[in-house]
């Protein structure tokens, strides 16, 4: 509660930018990291982990804690509700009457509520312990071979709509996304494989971890506005909503891919660039 007075009696600094505060160096790089965002938030290979390993590659240090690669998150979140705003509007105009739209809400709902819990608690020590290369390559490494466990198990689906789903499940999913906290775990690899192995049909848990992203996101990237606010100016401000706009445009034509791809493809493929990609850091880290 505390939380959410400060917000309201929040006194923002006003910010006046255009191109020529920024460089153009940075706004390129804030584009490239914009596009590796949406490329990357909705298939299982961890945003966080290519945005923190691109962000050191192209040497981006104009924010400090990360905030520009959470906030910018929002970009793929917005391409979430664009591709699926009748799914959405259907949910708010039937909320209140209509079974289905109640049952999708609360699964969402309960599936958010553990990892905005525990993030709440532990968001310091998660990037004080995690935020570093080898924990990345180890978490990728990881996440690679439970995909392949996942598919190799060939698990009968059991749910093809998020409405149908029991509590228990959407909790379970939610717990699953608890690890994604961890750099290289990923969120929607967490929770579509987290919802295969739950019995989830591909398209139901690939859909539902879109709409678990979005109070997911939206609530980091609040947090994490709110603790860094202060120290941003305006150029900051202009390369976020550069960033934004990048994140955006990529995730929407990633969205479409994969919804098609997921149809007719396992996931082993990405299990194999993970574990490639794992391997690679570690060479570099020793």
């Amino acid at each position: 509660m505390h939380f959410f007075l400060n917000l309201c009696n929040l006194k923002l600094p006003k910010f006046h930018f255009s191109i020529s505060t920024m460089s153009f160096v940075a706004i390129i790089k804030a584009i490239i990291l914009g596009f590796v965002e949406g490329l990357t938030e909705f298939i299982p290979v961890s945003s966080t982990a290519h945005l923190l390993l691109s962000s050191q590659l192209i040497d981006f240090s104009y924010f400090a804690n990360g905030v520009f690669e959470v906030v910018i998150q929002l970009g793929a979140i917005m391409a979430v509700v664009v591709l699926y705003w009748q799914k959405l509007k259907s949910v708010l105009l039937g909320i209140f009457k209509e079974k289905s739209a109640q049952n999708f809400t609360l699964n969402v709902i309960i599936a958010f509520l553990p990892a905005a819990i525990f993030g709440l608690i532990f968001h310091k020590i998660i990037k004080f312990m995690f935020f570093n290369p080898t924990s990345i390559a180890v978490a990728l490494i990881i996440g690679g071979l439970i995909i392949i466990w996942v598919e190799k198990s060939n698990i009968k689906p059991k749910y093809q709509k998020i409405d149908d789903l029991n509590k228990m499940t959407a909790l379970k999913i939610g717990l699953a996304q608890i690890l994604a906290m961890i750099p290289g775990v990923s969120r929607s690899g967490a929770t579509i494989i987290g919802g295969l192995a739950l019995k989830l049909d591909r398209k139901t848990a690939t859909e539902f971890s879109f709409f678990l992203s979005i109070p997911t996101i939206c609530a980091a990237a609040i947090f994490d506005f709110y603790n860094n606010y202060q120290s941003f100016d305006s150029s900051q401000i202009g390369l976020i909503a550069i960033g934004f706009l990048a994140s955006f445009f990529s995730a929407i034509l990633v969205i479409k891919w994969f919804i098609n791809f997921v149809s007719r493809n396992n996931f082993i493929a990405f299990a194999y660039y993970r574990i490639l990609l794992g391997i690679i850091l570690i060479f570099i880290v020793i």
